[in-house]
């Protein structure tokens, strides 16, 4: 057992953690913040995306013991972020979603893409979404809906 300490979510944490577990396991069973799903533990599907440090991360393949002293962001810390505010109503204007499950990491990197990429074009949107897999919805809602809320802030 190793000891880390960290910020989530904006609350300083500091726990005991096998050197094995999974930043995705440690904040979900440890922690218990459960809307960082899991989905293929193997980094390919980005259900298990939040933030380390400002940057999407998978946290599937990135330990916990890794992440000593850093800021992580799960889908639950963005409660009172505008942008992401902006995003889950264009998700839900938009039919961006079907069951849910890919929706916590497709709404950290949905996030991610407007706030680095304020010109990207649908082109580019898919692209930066290419890591993350929807197996309900073709990805029309979830391309708009970004679309959305870059033209959005581009007006503003």
């Amino acid at each position: 057992m190793k000891q880390v300490t960290m910020t989530v979510n904006g609350r300083s944490v500091t726990q005991l953690v096998e050197p094995r577990t999974s930043l995705a396991d440690f904040v979900r069973e440890q922690l218990r913040f459960t809307g960082t799903h899991l989905g293929c533990e193997h980094g390919v599907c980005g259900a298990c995306t939040v933030l380390i440090d400002g940057e999407p991360q998978r946290s599937c393949i990135t330990y916990a013991v890794s992440c000593d002293s850093a800021q992580v962001t799960t889908i639950e810390g963005f409660d009172d972020d505008a942008l992401m505010a902006d995003m889950r109503t264009a998700f839900h204007e938009n039919h961006a979603l079907q069951c849910g499950y890919c929706t916590p990491g497709m709404l950290v990197t949905a996030r991610d893409i407007v706030r680095r990429l304020p010109d990207a074009d649908e082109k580019r949107v898919r692209l930066e979404l290419s890591g993350n897999l929807c197996r309900c919805t073709g990805y029309v809602g979830i391309v708009r809906a970004i679309l959305s809320v870059l033209a959005k802030r581009k007006a503003a």
